[in-house]
């Protein structure tokens, strides 16, 4: 029997220092950036035109659960532009004007190698932050993504927690019973997604205080 457990990425094992859960707030200041950047001379209304689109895709505004590609996200908030910008370009210039900076929690690694020694197969199923390619979103990761055995985000598996989809796809992968496996995460919108795929969950916090990065197992 393959043994899997399953992280969660964002306010798990990492997080975008200081930004809160709804990103809306920060949309300006990319649109901004891009315009900056690339001498656009965008007005305010036009910026604002964009927000709003951005926004309305923004799945903790409006509910949804099947992922939408950013480059179609992106293509429909700024097709009034009067450019011929490459959508790849602005979602770059976009996100790089936000200023994220990435935190990889202390413990992260440690819990990593220990399930690993452990025998365990590791994988992620993160959900990514509205419009953002996972290209942008693995890149400041890439020592974290590097312990893991399979990357899964709601853009490689189309589906958003707490969606079971993505759970189900990690089982497949490893041929494992969904039973079995164990989803760690930091939301109720994860114990959600592990409610609906009939797999075990523990929140992030209740683990850490468990197992002190030390023996841990589930039966």
């Amino acid at each position: 029997m393959q043994k899997v457990i399953v992280f969660d990425l964002g306010g798990t094992l990492m997080e975008f220092k200081g930004m809160p859960r709804v990103w809306i707030e920060y949309y300006k200041a990319g649109f901004d950036s891009v315009n900056a950047k690339f001498n656009l001379g965008l007005t305010e209304s036009d910026i604002d035109r964009s927000v709003q689109i951005m926004k309305s895709y923004n799945p903790r505004v409006h509910y949804r659960e099947k992922e939408i590609a950013p480059y179609d996200i992106f293509k429909e908030a700024t097709s009034a532009w009067n450019n011929k910008l490459e959508i790849c370009s602005i979602m770059e210039s976009f996100f790089a004007g936000i200023n994220l900076d990435v935190i990889i929690y202390d413990y992260s690694f440690e819990l990593l190698e220990k399930y690993k020694a452990d025998g365990y197969n590791i994988a992620c199923l993160t959900d990514l932050p509205s419009g953002m390619p996972d290209s942008i979103f693995r890149k400041p990761l890439a020592k974290l993504i590097d312990k893991l055995d399979f990357y899964v985000s709601s853009q490689s598996c189309g589906y958003r927690k707490p969606n079971k989809f993505g759970l189900e796809y990690i089982a497949d992968h490893f041929n494992a019973d969904i039973k079995d496996i164990l989803f760690i995460g930091d939301e109720e919108k994860d114990k959600q997604a592990a409610q609906n795929a009939g797999c075990k969950f523990i929140y992030i916090d209740e683990l850490l205080k468990i197992v002190g990065i030390k023996s841990f197992s589930f039966g």
